[in-house]
């Protein structure tokens, strides 16, 4: 633990308000002397901001400057505001408020609620699931339990944007939000609910921070009166504040300039829910005198962790990577960050469970262990490899994976269908135990494709998915295996992963893990397709997953594992490359986006799945770009094109249907679907390109060895105005 972010290295109160100031770097000492005016805080991940504020706080209020009760502290998380609450009171500073948002707004919404409305508050309901099912029921619209989060959680956005149920639909597509179902269709669900609630005289967490605006707003006389309580404002995690804060952020400080706001661009995580770092970046348009301060000594993670942390944000784009920040680490030298490719994930989650017991057994307390991952779906694998290596561990921000209700509802549909699955029509046209697990899921919603976009959906198709490619292995591992077989080994894995969870290894989601830091830390599954996570296909979105990442690297003191696996499961196509983000940092590597990185040094492991012979060579592929705009390519579809499905076209429209027709005729020749020939986007592809001789046409996505030795002449010759056939008679 370090002075600068941990306050347990003051156990006494400071006997001045001098002595507040002693320890404090420069950087921090600027932001905690200047008291007047506003004042922005651009604080790196681990340089000590949290000290930095509370110490600005208490230096004010023991010099006589700012009275205790006339300040404000905000923040975002109950957790957060405790902890500053308390490092208040070790430097003397007792009586000032800090909450979050919700609770500030909903104190003062309670105290003036007789006065501003009349009458007793309604009452403030804690989750608001039940609501929207009502409110579904009520449309006679039918939404399962993955759905009923994500449409609450559409609702949630809207109101913390101050969208109305009228606005939903241009507003998420100005927003480039995948709404979950029919953007009308949440608008409706979105105007029903806020019917129940006004018929059951409720209100939700939203509604806590609108009224109070609403109150503000209309009532000059109730807003004069918090101003002249609160003089003083500083608001923690700013680059998290969503509109609705902001604006009530502004009421709050009416036409006084007495703001402190302190954040990070760089870890700018949580858009989806609606906060943006715009408030952040524009506070010196906003503010033309503010005083400015970065912290950029980095007092948690040691030079080879900052050195990886910075080559991500290197190159980084868009307009949070403009106001990067260079971190410097203040502590002593550590061990490399190491980078570990392994066969495949089962491998992965085995080598992490292997080297944390060795930490273990070294003397490393659990505790200070995290395995950090990107999606919920991927711990059952962590789980299960370190309960194999009688490792502890506990969960954070995550249900237990046989907990969760989809799996847990899987398990009661697989142990019926073992026992009566002879009556079950499902089962009459299948005979191997994965097709019947599929059988059986299908009916819980799992699809041989995942649905689109992120949320709760996708995340039980992820669940679900596990248990159908743990089916797969458990059959590939033991031949002639039943469904009994299998429901008897999901007991077995639930059975064993119920170890203690007190001091135990982390597991954690990269989201839930912001906030805190270990020792050691292992960033698992960091390749393609996971981080950035297939469903972000913005530039937006593709940058928010890289400061996912750095969010990540920068939770580790002093020892840092990164890892990923060329395939899913043993004896898998090693069709995986890790991720983008780590070209041009990870040894061996070159870069190839963005503002060319430094470089990270550093050893690579790599993992073998019950052997010791090396794993396949990855040849590095440039990402696809697009030909027009120029902008990076996630989704096969443009890929094939080279082009956004919104650039231009210059597509042939002549040689495409030209092609159409060839493709046709081959495929009523060959007895085969159309597609199996070539894909409408590959054609468009060929067309758009219109390839001259066979090292262009090799070059189209698409087209492989197979098919460009098959069809390859007939296409070159329809591209160059000859038909197939004429192609064939030349030759």
């Amino acid at each position: 633990m370090t002075a600068a972010t941990h306050s347990t290295l003051f156990p006494q109160v400071p006997d001045s308000a001098d002595a507040v100031l002693e320890g404090l770097d420069p950087e921090q000492r600027e932001v905690a002397t200047a008291l007047h005016g506003p004042v922005c805080v651009l604080a790196g991940a681990g340089t000590g901001k949290t000290r930095a504020i509370t110490h600005r706080i208490a230096y004010g209020v023991r010099a006589g400057i700012l009275h205790p009760t006339s300040v404000l502290a905000v923040t975002f998380t109950a957790r957060a505001a405790g902890e500053m609450r308390g490092r208040l009171r070790q430097l003397g500073a007792a009586g000032v408020q800090a909450r979050t948002f919700h609770s500030a707004a909903l104190r003062q919404l309670q105290y003036f609620w007789p006065k501003a409305i009349g009458g007793s508050m309604p009452r403030l309901v804690d989750r608001k699931i039940q609501l929207v099912a009502d409110a579904a029921a009520a449309c006679r619209i039918r939404l399962d339990r993955g759905e009923l989060r994500d449409v609450t959680a559409e609702i949630e956005w809207s109101k913390v944007t101050q969208t109305v149920p009228a606005d939903y639909a241009p507003a998420a597509a100005k927003a480039g939000r995948e709404s979950p179902r029919d953007p009308a269709e949440i608008a409706q669900l979105y105007a029903a609910y806020e019917d129940v609630k006004r018929e059951r005289s409720v209100i939700d967490f939203e509604d806590v921070l609108l009224l109070t605006v609403a109150v503000l707003q209309d009532r000059h006389d109730i807003a004069e009166q918090i101003r002249a309580q609160y003089q003083h404002f500083v608001v923690d995690e700013y680059q998290d504040v969503s509109p609705l804060q902001q604006r009530l952020l502004e009421l709050w400080l009416g036409e006084r300039d007495s703001l402190c706001v302190v954040g990070d661009a760089s870890q700018t995580i949580y858009s989806f829910t609606g906060a943006t770092p715009d408030h952040l970046l524009d506070f010196r348009t906003r503010h033309p005198g503010a005083t400015v301060v970065k912290l950029v000594r980095d007092y948690r993670s040691t030079p080879q962790v900052v050195h990886l942390a910075n080559g991500l944000l290197a190159q980084a784009r868009g307009r949070a990577a403009d106001h990067r920040l260079e971190l410097v680490s203040q502590r002593a030298a550590g061990p490399e960050p190491v980078y570990t490719e392994y066969t495949d994930e089962p491998a992965e989650a085995e080598g992490a469970a292997r080297r944390i017991r060795e930490l273990i057994d070294s003397g490393v307390p659990a505790s200070e262990i995290a395995i950090l991952f990107r999606t919920n779906a991927q711990s059952e694998t962590y789980e299960q490899a370190l309960a194999d290596a009688a490792v502890p561990y506990q969960l954070r921000g995550a249900e237990r994976f046989f907990d969760r209700p989809e799996v847990r509802k899987a398990g009661i549909a697989l142990r019926g269908a073992a026992r009566f699955g002879g009556n079950d029509a499902l089962l009459d046209d299948v005979v191997d135990l994965p097709s019947q697990v599929r059988a059986v899921l299908s009916g819980e919603g799992w699809t041989p494709q995942p649905p689109a976009g992120s949320g709760a959906v996708r995340e039980r198709w992820e669940s679900l998915a596990a248990l159908v490619n743990l089916a797969q292995d458990f059959a590939a591992a033991k031949p002639g295996a039943t469904l009994a077989d299998l429901v008897a080994e999901l007991d077995e894995r639930a059975s064993a992963q119920h170890a203690p969870t007190v001091q135990g290894v982390t597991l954690a989601s990269l989201h839930s893990a912001k906030g805190l830091e270990w020792d050691v830390v292992f960033l698992v599954g960091v390749a393609e397709g996971m981080m950035p996570i297939t469903y972000a296909k913005t530039d937006e979105q593709i940058e928010e997953e890289r400061r996912l990442l750095y969010v990540g690297v920068t939770r580790a003191r002093e020892h840092l594992h990164v890892s990923w696996a060329l395939s899913r499961s043993p004896g898998g196509r090693p069709n995986r490359r890790p991720s983008r983000f780590l070209d041009g940092l990870r040894p061996g590597s070159t870069a190839t986006t963005g503002r060319a990185g430094s470089g990270g040094a550093g050893g690579i492991e790599r993992g073998t799945s019950g052997t010791r012979d090396s794993a396949p060579r990855r040849t590095q592929r440039v990402p696809a770009r697009c030909r027009v705009c120029g902008r990076t390519l996630t989704d096969p579809g443009e890929m094939k094109l080279m082009r956004c499905d919104d650039c231009p076209s210059d597509m042939n429209e002549g040689l495409y249907e030209r092609l159409r027709e060839w493709r046709a005729d081959q495929a009523r020749s060959s007895g085969q679907p159309a597609f199996c020939v070539f894909t409408d986007r590959t054609l468009m592809g060929i067309a758009e390109s219109a390839p001259d001789d066979e090292r262009e046409l090799a070059r189209i996505p698409g087209v492989g060895m197979r098919k460009l030795t098959r069809y390859g002449a007939d296409v070159l010759a329809i591209c160059a105005g000859q038909s197939g056939a004429e192609s064939r008679d030349q030759d």
